[in-house]
């Protein structure tokens, strides 16, 4: 995922840039609004301050908005409802107060990326999932491999339903443990790694779940002409 961050505190920006990092996001770092637009073209979230140096962050949003449909968290100091309103009401998606909890930061960027991709025509995710000779049927929770039902708990097939209709993206620890246990605790990863390591034992397929080591979880899709 491609972060245009628009930050003109250099501590702030050095302390984001490895934590995003770590969560599979590239990072491109403005210290002004001036030139936002030009850098608008590859960015998938946009993640900005509203007191810059140059130009206020809400005609910032605002023209962001009238550009183009990225979407926009306002990560501000300014915590009044009011500013949140008008933040909103700029064009914003999002608006989390500094200071914040990084976990918190890249959950919100996961969730308002995922919402507009899901908004975009043609986004429709496919009732029925094949790779590498299972298939998951996404309406009836079921699963077939080599043509032999297998039975997954119902966490099991959540999880395995996210990495497929993730097509091969990485889906990042935090992700998998929001959407499918609905919360976080201190042993969340160990479950989430128990749940992987059945997953592949059940699907036969140890190489089909991909560990990317710091980030999360990917599926393995077979390479073109395979």
């Amino acid at each position: 995922m491609r972060i245009l961050l628009v930050e003109d505190d250099d501590r702030v920006a050095a302390a984001l840039r490895p934590a995003l990092r770590r969560h599979g996001m590239s990072i491109t770092r403005l210290s002004g609004g001036r030139d936002v637009v030009a850098h608008l073209g590859d960015v998938d979230v946009v993640l900005l301050d509203l007191g810059l140096p140059d130009v206020d962050g809400v005609d910032v949003c605002r023209t962001i908005r009238e550009t183009c449909d990225v979407p926009i968290i306002i990560v501000s100091a300014r915590g009044e409802v009011d500013d949140r309103i008008l933040g909103l009401h700029s064009g914003a998606d999002d608006y989390l107060v500094k200071p914040y909890d990084v976990g918190e930061l890249v959950a919100r960027v996961e969730a308002v990326y995922r919402r507009r991709r899901a908004a975009q025509p043609g986004a429709m995710v496919p009732e029925l999932i094949e790779v590498d000779g299972v298939a998951l049927d996404l309406a009836r929770h079921t699963v077939v491999v080599d043509g032999e039902s297998v039975t997954l708990s119902r966490k099991e097939f959540q999880v395995l339903a996210l990495l497929a209709t993730a097509g091969g993206a990485v889906c990042t620890r935090n992700r998998i443990v929001a959407e499918v246990w609905g919360r976080s605790w201190p042993g969340a990863n160990r479950t989430l790694d128990v749940h992987v390591a059945t997953l592949r034992t059940k699907l036969r397929r140890p190489e089909l779940v991909q560990t990317v080591r710091g980030v999360g979880y990917r599926l393995g899709l077979p390479a073109a002409g395979e």
